[in-house]
């Protein structure tokens, strides 16, 4: 049978204070993610999984409260690993990419953040690569992910309120704002790096994205 295990923090739960008090994560994670994962796992006992189905399969075939409740373990990893209470430059080449498709890093900025902050009622807003390999920002309300469009997740903000209310009451937007300075940028250009990994044809040729990745390698290489 499949279970799924709760993720450690990659930090303490006062790492992130003062954007994000100990007392929110304490809650966030340790009650309402932990729940998640508990209610999947009831869910698992009764389901078609085998040990050996990952989050991914899980999400991937499953729908109703099983879906929710995997989504939503999957989505709380992707956004506490999407948070670091060090600030990380932005790689060069990320950059570049975010202008490709964003015109400017401002209006990247500016765009995520309005799509955050107007998502009606609960979900995510994500970064995500489509399936032409673009650069975009979606909301995806609830339990919602990018992998059930065959997109590949690179960063995700939680605008559910108990990520915030306790912090910032009903202001959204400055719990958004604050936010943006925790943003591990390290982490999302990994994500792209590990897409280009996981593809199961190389690169073609004269691929701006394959170029970009190979940058992406080499800038975070360690220096001897």
């Amino acid at each position: 049978m499949a279970k799924i295990e709760l993720m450690q923090l990659p930090y303490e739960t006062d790492a992130l204070e003062p954007v994000i008090s100990k007392e929110t994560i304490e809650y966030h994670y340790g009650k309402h993610h932990k729940n998640y994962v508990d209610t999947a796992n009831k869910l698992l006992e009764n389901s078609n999984f085998d040990e050996d189905a990952t989050l991914k399969d899980i999400i991937r075939e499953s729908d109703g409260a099983l879906f929710n409740n995997a989504a939503q373990v999957y989505n709380h990893n992707f956004y506490w690993l999407s948070l670091t209470p060090t600030p990380t430059a932005i790689p060069k080449k990320l950059v570049e990419l975010i202008k490709r498709d964003f015109g400017t890093f401002q209006n990247f900025k500016d765009e995520f953040i309005e799509k955050a902050a107007t998502l009606f009622g609960s979900g995510w807003t994500w970064l995500e690569l489509d399936t032409k390999e673009k650069l975009v920002i979606t909301q995806r309300s609830n339990a919602n992910n990018p992998l059930v469009d065959l997109h590949e997740p690179l960063l995700t903000i939680d605008v559910w309120e108990h990520a915030y209310y306790i912090d910032y009451r009903n202001e959204r937007k400055k719990y958004l704002e604050k936010l943006w300075d925790l943003i591990d940028w390290k982490f999302v250009a990994s994500n792209i790096v590990d897409y280009y990994h996981d593809l199961t044809e190389p690169c073609k040729e004269a691929s701006e994205l394959c170029d970009y990745i190979d940058m992406l390698q080499h800038e975070n290489e360690p220096t001897t």
